[in-house]
């Protein structure tokens, strides 16, 4: 299968490796404790699409046993390095085979997905995933909301990009990650969430809930946008 991965880069990945929990990607994780402590059971887990190992050792953290699974060698070499105790896997495209099918309870994508160009290679992926899933088994799935490529961000911002404005579901657009050294604009892929309802169904899963995380504005960030829209939405989904 071919994969859009503008992370499959050595620098990037350094860049990447220094970034934590604070700012708008503080809105993505802030919740997921009490989500994960609401909607799944158990404590196996992947993390696919892992990058440098943030959301892994996040997971660990909860007390899960997590494996964290990337296409990007770059990122996964950075992963280890970070956490040499942590199980890191480099897998190429859809191949699990290495996984434990129908043995995990929760599956966590974040951001993964901003990043696969195609509805049918999303389809085909949450089909692969729903397959590692045990039988009560969740996948978090955490992805750009499409007004985050037209607004200014605490971690991004797109102003130097207008045609984004024009983009619609599968078309590539582009953003810049503030809160490092690597300024390069990044290429997503927008995906509205009619678009990914449809690939859930395609793919037999069945959406839970969602959640659109907003900040309060008591928070010690600096808030540009993220009182008032939702940079991300967060998917609790169940095979159907």
């Amino acid at each position: 299968m071919s994969f859009l991965n503008c992370y499959q880069d050595a620098a990037r990945a350094d860049a990447y490796a220094t970034l934590s929990f604070k700012n708008t990607y503080y809105l993505a994780y802030r919740d997921l404790p009490a989500i994960i402590q609401q909607q799944v059971k158990g404590f196996k887990a992947v993390d696919f699409g892992c990058g440098t190992g943030r959301s892994t050792r996040f997971l660990r953290q909860l007390g899960f046993e997590v494996t964290g699974v990337d296409t990007a060698e770059d990122m996964i070499r950075k992963a280890r390095e970070i956490d040499p105790s942590g199980d890191y896997r480099l897998v190429p495209g859809d191949d699990f085979s290495s996984l434990d099918a129908a043995g995990y309870n929760l599956v966590l994508s974040a951001f993964t997905f901003d990043n696969i160009e195609g509805r049918d290679t999303k389809v085909h992926l949450f089909r692969a995933l729903r397959d590692l899933l045990a039988a009560d088994g969740k996948i978090v799935h955490i992805v750009s909301t499409p007004e985050i490529y037209t607004h200014e961000w605490a971690s991004f911002s797109t102003r130097d990009f207008p045609e984004n404005r024009r983009c619609r579901s599968g078309d590539k657009v582009k953003i810049i990650v503030t809160d490092h050294a690597d300024r390069r604009p990044v290429e997503d892929i927008l995906w509205t969430g009619e678009s990914y309802r449809e690939v859930f169904a395609s793919a037999g899963l069945t959406a839970v809930i969602k959640y659109e995380p907003l900040a309060t504005g008591g928070e010690a960030y600096p808030w540009v946008n993220e009182t008032r829209i939702a940079p991300w939405a967060i998917y609790v989904l169940k095979a159907a």
